[in-house]
């Protein structure tokens, strides 16, 4: 089905006609609507036209409301202050639009005109290390955006840019050599993440404390990493056995996130390698990177070191070895030439904007990135504990990210097991919602702050089921799906004759602005945009649900039917809203 066009773009046209009748000269002039406390919405593009045309505004505005025809959509415009104009709408246009927003299983929402190719890199752990918190930022944006620019129409390959090479592998390898049985599993059995990441874990402990106390093992470690990098088959079997095993444990940890990776969507620093020479090659060919004290470097004029001198990308060390910034620059020829990439997100942590930044000029002046292919850094802040530092255990460790994970489940089945009694949830739906709760309030605290900024964790918050959080969203959804269960025989049915109450008002509006939403969402990078609406579309229901009784007491058979309309419109749009969070919303709770 086609999409709708919103309520302000109908407006919007509406009041574009009316200027340009009254005032064929001002050509397409902007109405500048917006969304309004004195009335449905205001228009305050007629100040600037006025300035330009050197009349009066108000005058100007009495004009052009008079040259807009009688039409069943604006029940009035007045004309405010200097020339403001306060537009409200008829209660049928607002029904009319949201019953055609029901009718279509996509909501309504339009898909970009413009889609492209969008390659994301996201959640990118490192081999044979264990994920802490510092990992959660980039899976959860990541995995939103990946959700909200495919409901768009985007075409969005997943990257998860692993941390598989460097010279620690030599380390670990020549370890596993001398002590062929480290990473041997217990039994034929599945093996869980735990037991995966314990050996990984053992194995990289007892190599580093060899490697640091004796010399002859650490001259054997440095010359396993020439056979890597070289390519020997014995030592790339052996690094490959570290690369599956910490699959087995990213895995787990991602499937606890309630997050779909694959396999083919992992491609670590490794799958590179074949490119680097080469990305070098063409660098300094075309005189984008320049020899300076032997390392293939790129200078800048804007970025400089502490001592005032400009400090360069360093894309190839003296030593012949390479660093990240061939890498990532290799990944981007790859991203570019091969996936036919439009836009590179970049879902990375804020502190490597100043590394990001320089690789991006870098590319552009090598041709990569253009006027139709652009890089962008979506970059997060940190997670803080309650005290606004960042985020440690009592020891000053960083937090393992399962343990965080395992106790958000644990605090938010005890809440659910609390209401359980009052909807009859059997056992199985206590542990089952208890997980989608605890995994929801994680991720809805870390997306409805904006990015950029840094956020406490503070799992008490996350859980409650009062203020900004998932648990409020995911009450609000499941309390409009038992409605459904009281209805008896009356059905949700739109009905465009009958007169809306305020808060059936508010709460339409605020309906028919899902998919300006999404789409200022996909275009900004801002899946805390999605959150901060889905909130209030929570509170404007509460609202409703206080004033507007839907089944008692019962009001007419008509309006009963509309209210069960807007209930299950507001249930859809929850349910897909949270889902583009990758948030699951429970049918009972």
């Amino acid at each position: 089905m086609a999409s709708v066009p919103s309520l302000a773009s109908t407006v919007q046209q509406r009041l574009a006609d009316g200027l340009s009748a009254a005032l064929p000269e001002a050509g397409a002039a902007d109405p500048l609507l917006r969304r309004s406390d004195r009335a449905d919405f205001q228009a305050n593009g007629i100040l600037a036209l006025a300035k330009r045309l050197k009349g009066n505004p108000r005058e100007l505005a009495t004009q052009v409301v008079a040259a807009i025809p009688e039409n069943d959509v604006l029940r009035e415009i007045e004309v405010s202050g200097p020339g403001f104009l306060n537009i409200t709408l008829t209660d049928a246009a607002i029904v009319r639009t949201l019953a055609a927003r029901a009718a279509d299983a996509r909501l309504g929402v339009p898909f970009n005109e413009s889609a492209g190719t969008t390659v994301i890199d996201y959640a990118q752990p490192n081999v044979a290390k264990e994920m802490h918190v510092g990992h959660l930022r980039s899976a959860v944006i990541g995995a939103a955006m990946v959700e909200i620019l495919e409901f768009t129409g985007e075409t969005v390959v997943r990257r998860h840019h692993i941390g598989d090479w460097g010279t620690q592998f030599g380390m670990l390898i020549q370890f596993l050599i001398e002590h062929p049985h480290e990473l041997d599993h217990s039994s034929e059995t599945e093996v869980s993440g735990e037991e995966a990441m314990s050996s990984l874990n053992r194995l990289y402990k007892a190599s580093r404390a060899l490697f640091d106390s004796d010399e002859e093992f650490k001259t054997r470690a440095r010359a396993r990493v020439v056979d890597l990098q070289a390519g020997d088959e014995r030592t790339l079997a052996l690094w490959q056995r570290f690369v599956d095993e910490s699959k087995i444990y990213f895995y787990s940890v991602f499937d606890k996130l309630d997050m779909d990776v694959r396999d083919a969507d992992v491609v670590g620093e490794s799958g590179y390698n074949d490119m680097l020479t080469e990305t070098c090659r063409i660098l300094e060919e075309s005189g984008v990177a320049v020899r300076s004290e032997g390392a293939l470097c790129v200078f800048f004029d804007d970025v400089k070191g502490p001592d005032g001198n400009p400090t360069p990308l360093i894309v190839q060390k003296s030593d012949g070895g390479f660093g990240y910034a061939a890498t990532d620059l290799s990944a981007i020829r790859d991203r570019v030439g091969s996936l036919k990439a439009t836009t590179l997100l970049y879902v990375v942590d804020a502190r490597q904007s100043l590394h990001f930044k320089m690789v991006f000029e870098t590319a552009r002046r090598a041709g990569w990135l253009n006027d139709e292919v652009k890089a962008v850094q979506l970059a997060f802040g940190t997670v803080l504990g309650k005290d606004g530092k960042p985020f440690k255990t009592r020891e000053g460790e960083t937090v393992r990210l399962v343990d965080l994970l395992d106790e958000a489940v644990d605090r938010a089945t005890a809440v659910v097991r609390e209401k359980a009694g009052k909807v009859g949830l059997t056992e199985s739906e206590i542990v089952e919602n208890g997980r989608y709760v605890g995994i929801g309030a994680v991720k809805y605290a870390d997306l409805s702050t904006s990015a950029a900024r840094d956020y406490k964790f503070d799992l008490d918050q996350m859980v409650s089921l009062n203020g900004d959080t998932s648990v409020y969203l995911q009450y609000a959804y499941a309390r409009i799906r038992s409605i459904f269960g009281k209805a008896g025989d009356r059905t949700a049915q739109a009905h465009p004759e009958l007169e809306l109450a305020p808060a059936e008002r508010a709460l339409g509006l605020h309906l028919d602005q899902f998919g300006e939403v999404i789409s200022e969402a996909a275009a900004e990078h801002a899946p805390h945009k999605l959150a901060a609406y889905l909130y209030q579309l929570a509170s404007l229901y509460t609202t409703f649900y206080d004033q507007c009784p839907v089944i008692k007491p019962e009001p007419a058979r008509e309006v009963a039917e509309n209210r069960l309309f807007l209930c299950d419109l507001t249930a859809r749009t929850l349910h897909q809203g949270m889902a583009l969070l990758g948030i699951r919303t429970p049918e009972r709770l």
